[in-house]
């Protein structure tokens, strides 16, 4: 496919919002899109896969610009023209000024650094190498550059099995495959919010590893749970799908703009056991002291974990940021998990790779903490066909 000068241009201006301006590529494309109404299902494409490729790829082409090829690599244009000419073969693009050079610049790659080539900030690496060690830091780094998998959640309020939603998706031109009892997962990437299937919540979008948070908890029908960082609430839906209605899960979280989605997504899954309430003061957690039978804290955190999915964090994440949630993190911990009732269990989670923000959290927890007990922990990794990097632990308060 030709990608002509006002789809090139329109992949330039995201670009430059996202690196420039500060703004997350999601809502730069979101934003884009709205307002170029007439461009097709292909242009899209190319526009959405090219600024998410050149985001990812970011250090690597800055890399190759200046150290190859002899350009400006702040110029974004030709870190675009540059992975458009040696990186992909569906789009063309005219007037390349780095035509016919795929091959020296593919084999120049094997002599950049490895942070380059995986085009990941020395910070991140550096203070990886120092928590993880060198050779699991290694083998981590590469995946993380990768595209990821979609994964849909099968929502068993509406159908019985994943086989029930990969035979729904086939009527509609979709190809998919089961991959665990609740989930399916889509070969090659498809817009499946306008599918019949999602519009009758027959499945959420949900990464595989995400999953594994409510699945660990493994709330019961007529439980008291509690989501206290429930953010747009899928893990709220997919408790309460868990608990087949019975019971009542509450979705707490600070930014009640995102709750405000999950009573939409609710509606349509054919949820009836949540109630949503906005954290506006401490008030709201005291009142829940001893009181659930089940706790999820999926903390806020680094999503180093998902970098796959989210590359532009990567660019705008830092050593002191990471800090800053480590003791937010310590502070939830503390302060939530007095929502637990004597007997209760509770899990801690999150989408990073740094210890730092998951068992070594849950250990300083536990030595401030008698009354709490690790009953199980589990670190998940990014890879084909496989989740984004994901962490878990399971507690009990003793009775």
């Amino acid at each position: 496919m030709q990608i002509h000068p006002p789809i090139l241009q329109g992949i330039h201006e995201a670009l430059r919002q996202i690196f420039e301006e500060g703004y997350y590529a999601d809502k730069v494309l979101e934003r884009t899109f709205k307002s170029n109404r007439r461009w097709g299902s292909r242009d899209r494409r190319a526009v959405a896969e090219t600024v998410y490729e050149v985001v990812r790829n970011y250090r690597l082409l800055y890399a190759l610009a200046e150290k190859k090829l002899g350009f400006d690599p702040s110029a974004l244009k030709i870190l675009i023209f540059i992975w458009l000419e040696a990186f992909q073969d569906s789009f063309e693009v005219e007037n390349s000024p780095v035509r016919g050079k795929r091959g020296e610049i593919l084999d120049f790659v094997s002599e950049l650094t490895p942070q380059e080539q995986h085009s990941i900030p020395d910070w991140l690496d550096q203070e990886m190498v120092r928590q993880r060690g060198e050779e699991s830091w290694a083998e981590l780094r590469s995946s993380l550059n990768e595209m990821a998998p979609v994964f849909l959640r099968v929502n068993t309020l509406k159908i019985s099995s994943p086989q029930d939603l990969v035979d729904e998706l086939a009527d509609e031109g979709i190809r998919s495959q089961k991959v665990s009892d609740l989930a399916v997962m889509l070969p090659e990437r498809k817009n499946v919010f306008q599918t019949k299937a999602f519009k009758a919540g027959h499945f959420e979008v949900q990464d595989l590893h995400s999953q594994e948070a409510a699945l660990t908890l493994n709330p019961q029908p007529g439980d008291w749970v509690i989501d206290a960082c429930a953010g747009a609430g899928g893990k709220s839906l997919q408790m309460a799908a868990m608990m087949k209605n019975k019971g009542k899960v509450i979705a707490l979280d600070i930014q009640e703009n995102k709750l405000s989605q999950l009573k939409l997504r609710a509606r349509r899954a054919g949820v009836q056991n949540l109630e949503i309430r906005p954290i506006e003061s401490s008030k709201v957690i005291k009142r829940l002291h001893g009181k659930a039978d089940r706790l999820l804290l999926d903390v806020p955190c680094t999503g180093v974990g998902v970098l796959r999915r989210n590359p532009d964090t990567k660019w705008k994440l830092t050593l002191e940021r990471l800090r800053e949630l480590e003791k937010i993190q310590k502070s939830i911990l503390a302060d939530y998990s007095k929502m637990v009732k004597p007997g209760g269990e509770m899990v801690y989670s999150t989408c990073s790779l740094f210890p730092s923000e998951n068992l070594k959290q849950v250990e300083g927890f536990l030595a401030a903490h008698p009354d709490f007990e690790l009953k199980f922990e589990k670190e998940f990794f990014p890879g084909p066909s496989v989740g984004d990097g994901f962490y878990v632990a399971l507690l009990q308060k003793k009775k």
